[in-house]
């Protein structure tokens, strides 16, 4: 299995390189192209409305198909849509609809390529190992998160059309990375033969979801969070017009929250996080707001620079925690289809909560929209911390495996038998 996690990761790698360097590029695009941060609303939002409407036929895919397979159809509709839009600069269009709808397949494509990929990380090793393994993972997004928007940046003084050209070929080598996982870790969670979906099949994730309290918090707290703290989509604004950076300075402040973050996710590699991992969450999401309510108010390049690394930071940690608790929360057999309404939550905290900053940044301007949302996330921690108590008592990770299948047999330390992560 070790060929399979090396494979995955470094899958992860490209594909994080890519979206990242997508987004940087793309919401530059639009706000050159239209001057309004608006239009870096409507694009999260062009990205959210997939997550939303293919939720379930993309978790039924991922539950009764074999996983790599999905997750190459994901990707290899994120390079097209990608490449797409490099073709669509290079004719040096000025209209910014071609944007939208480009964001829209590029969501299609995160849709089914998210909920297949998580639960075969999952399937390549035993549940002890899969605090580390989420850590290792982590890290390399994080790693992504820098490469992608930096990349962005200087591929620009290449010309408009080079960061998209560079993000396809990064995501058709994700692809290619999927292709040779082990066939057992893509077909692990397969019994029977492959049927047709039913309602109450592709609703499966969802009930699961509002009967497991722990999941749900842990799901709605990101959602609420950095719905209205996220500050990343309005930065070609702050570098345009309040920070006047320019596109190579907007690339480093993209990348600035994955250097901060990356530094958590590889001390999360050394040592995990082993226990309070319930209190280490809401207050890691405290802090996520307060260094958002610091980057709002700083007129300091610099100080952007390191609020960004540190709201990053914070948030790496409740990342960390959440991606861990998702799947040793959730039966395998289930884990494509929860991890679906998991992108809807992912989907909304990013895409929506683009739209979201967007929408506001036009209404009250970008420094209070950045502002407000920061105090609200920190108060959204306080709230969820005394309405989720389940999820605040967790201690240690194997807690969460006796919250989903108290009757699953236990080794002397109360974790699940190896495969059965």
């Amino acid at each position: 299995m070790q060929r399979g996690l090396a494979l995955l990761l470094t899958g992860e790698l490209f594909t994080t390189s890519s979206a990242l360097a997508v987004q940087t590029a793309l919401g530059w695009e639009g706000y050159q192209r239209s001057g309004d941060p608006l239009v870096l609303g409507l694009i999260g939002l062009a990205e959210f409305v997939p997550a939303l409407l293919f939720a379930l036929p993309a978790g039924h895919a991922a539950d009764h198909r074999d996983r790599r397979y999905v997750t190459i159809f994901g990707l290899g509709l994120i390079a097209l849509a990608t490449a797409t839009i490099a073709l669509d600069t290079a004719a040096n269009d000025t209209r910014v609809w071609p944007l939208y709808l480009m964001a829209l397949f590029i969501g299609v494509g995160q849709s089914y390529a998210s909920p297949a990929y998580v639960p075969m990380l999952a399937a390549a090793v035993p549940t002890e190992e899969l605090p580390r393994v989420m850590a290792m993972n982590a890290s390399v997004w994080q790693f992504g998160t820098i490469a992608g928007p930096v990349a962005a940046g200087l591929l620009h003084l290449l010309g408009s059309p080079a960061p998209f050209v560079v993000a396809a070929i990064a995501a058709g080598l994700g692809a290619a990375c999927v292709a040779f996982v082990p066939r057992a870790i893509g077909r692990s969670h397969l019994v029977g033969e492959p049927h047709s979906p039913t309602l109450a099949e592709a609703l499966a994730g969802v009930r699961f979801i509002l009967k497991t309290r722990a999941l749900l918090g842990t799901m709605s707290l990101d959602l609420v969070a950095v719905l209205l703290g996220g500050a990343t989509a309005l930065l070609p604004v702050f570098s345009a017009d309040v920070l006047h950076v320019g596109a190579l300075g907007n690339g480093l402040l993209r990348a600035a929250p994955g250097a901060g973050a990356l530094v958590v996710a590889l001390t999360l590699t050394a040592r995990p996080i082993e226990r309070r991992v319930g209190p280490i969450l809401f207050l890691a999401v405290a802090a996520f707001g307060a260094f958002t309510l610091v980057f709002a108010l700083s007129s300091s390049y610099l100080l952007s620079l390191a609020a960004l690394a540190a709201l990053a930071a914070a948030d790496m940690l409740s990342v960390f925690i959440r991606s861990t608790l998702a799947p040793l929360l959730t039966p395998p057999e289930l884990r494509g289809r929860v991890g679906a309404v998991e992108r809807v939550f992912i989907g909304g905290s990013n895409e929506l909560g683009a739209f979201e900053s967007g929408l506001a940044a036009a209404l009250i301007g970008a420094v209070p929209a950045v502002a407000i949302g920061g105090v609200l996330a920190i108060a959204a921690a306080a709230l969820w911390a005394w309405r989720f108590p389940q999820l605040r008592q967790i201690d240690r990770f194997e807690d969460a495996v006796a919250l989903s299948r108290p009757d699953m047999p236990r080794d002397t330390r109360g974790l699940a038998p190896p495969g059965e992560a």
